[in-house]
């Protein structure tokens, strides 16, 4: 299945996405929860109600009608993995790591897979990087790498926008990373029983047209399951937590003269097997203080 999060009028609501149509779950299937984490944490059962109601033909309403908004909107934890492919670590000139480079992207950023992204002010050093992601399915804590994959949810698409002279500015990256609108993720979740191997799905980026990343998901350094081992040692992992797998080479920073984003620009990921998600960039937001 293909759950989305999507907005009709003034509601948000959960669904499935079925060729051109999103099967609005909220009146197919009134008793399940409204919003994607709870829907997750409801378990089994729940996708089992879901996907009856997806075959059922009634309440469908054409993907064109909707917003289709982050399949999570408020993730509990949003982590990425940081040099996590050989050309990315060469293209930046560090070596490999041997253990995940984890940071944190605040949820705050969190943004819908055709929304625009917001260049900071100043317009910063802004980067795009296309990237695999993964939604946590189950509470979950000390899961050995053989098992990981009972504990996913599913697959997504993220762009993990990127401030860079704000990432160097701290080691932990987070503040480089957390921009609001800096997490486009989308357009859906695709079920993990669709996914045959995560491990082998082919990862573009286009920025106005032009090739800029192009890879393949067998490329990992650690792969999904082996993020999600170091993860859940660390920490408890809770059904609607999104992991995005980082990037690899091709990047604005990496180039030579660097060539980061401008307002105009559209960003464009394509991930085989999950489908894609687009940005343009908007100049820098006003200053003026939210209190």
């Amino acid at each position: 299945m293909k759950l989305c999060t999507f907005t009709t009028g003034d509601q948000t609501r959960i669904g499935v996405a079925v060729g051109g149509e999103i099967v609005d779950l909220a009146a197919a299937a009134p008793e399940l929860p409204k919003s994607m984490r709870a829907f997750l944490g409801a378990g089994a059962a729940a996708l089992e109600r879901a996907r009856a109601a997806a075959a059922g033909g009634k309440f469908r309403l054409p993907i064109g009608s909707v917003r289709l908004e982050a399949p999570v909107l408020d993730p509990q934890k949003f982590f990425g993995v940081g040099l996590n492919y050989a050309d990315h670590a060469a293209e930046t000139g560090r070596t490999p790591p041997e253990f995940p480079t984890i940071f944190n992207k605040q949820s705050s950023c969190v943004n819908g897979p055709f929304a625009p992204v917001v260049l900071p002010p100043g317009g910063g050093y802004t980067d795009y990087e296309g990237e695999l992601a993964f939604v946590i399915g189950r509470r979950c804590r000390h899961v050995p790498r053989a098992r990981a994959a009972e504990v996913i949810a599913g697959y997504t698409i993220c762009n993990d926008v990127s401030v860079r002279d704000w990432q160097q500015r701290s080691p932990t990256m987070t503040l480089g990373k957390s921009w609001d609108t800096h997490g486009p993720l989308g357009p859906w979740i695709v079920t993990a029983d669709e996914i045959s191997d995560p491990h082998g799905l082919d990862l573009k980026t286009w920025v106005n047209g032009e090739l800029r990343q192009s890879s393949n998901t067998k490329n990992l350094i650690f792969d999904c399951y082996a993020v999600v081992e170091t993860l859940s040692t660390v920490c408890t992992l809770e059904p609607g937590d999104v992991i995005s797998t980082g990037t690899p080479s091709g990047v604005g920073v990496a180039m030579n003269p660097k060539r980061f984003l401008n307002a105009g620009d559209v960003v464009r990921i394509e991930i085989s097997g999950i489908g894609h998600i687009e940005q343009t960039v908007l100049a820098p937001a006003p200053t003026t203080p939210v209190l």
